[in-house]
């Protein structure tokens, strides 16, 4: 699947939603960024905290950071990493290959 933003900051997805990449995601405005894998998306708002949707099968959902202070996200296969704007950087979902256990 695919995911965009609309300048008026909401979100608009196409394409596979077999996972709930498209059902799920949210259809209220505010968000400043966007990413997704091939079945999961995680979006930025605009106070800096994150909403994830779609699949959660292998915990890319779980373990999402419910404090604000994030300027940047990306999605990975199966995990999410954020930058807080105090420099850190925040993975969350699996961790079977390392992604959170050797993030920065």
């Amino acid at each position: 699947h695919s995911v965009g933003l609309r300048n008026d900051g909401t979100v608009v997805t196409w394409g596979r939603s077999s996972d709930g990449q498209r059902r799920d995601a949210p259809t209220s405005a505010g968000f400043v960024a966007v990413a997704c894998s091939e079945s999961h998306g995680v979006g930025l708002r605009n106070d800096g905290t994150v909403v994830p949707w779609g699949c959660d099968s292998d915990g890319q959902r779980d373990d999402e950071p419910t404090s604000a202070g994030f300027v940047a996200i990306a999605c990975g296969g199966a995990h999410n990493v954020g930058l807080r704007n105090d420099g850190t950087v925040a993975p969350w979902g699996p961790s079977s290959g390392g992604q959170r256990r050797d993030a920065p």
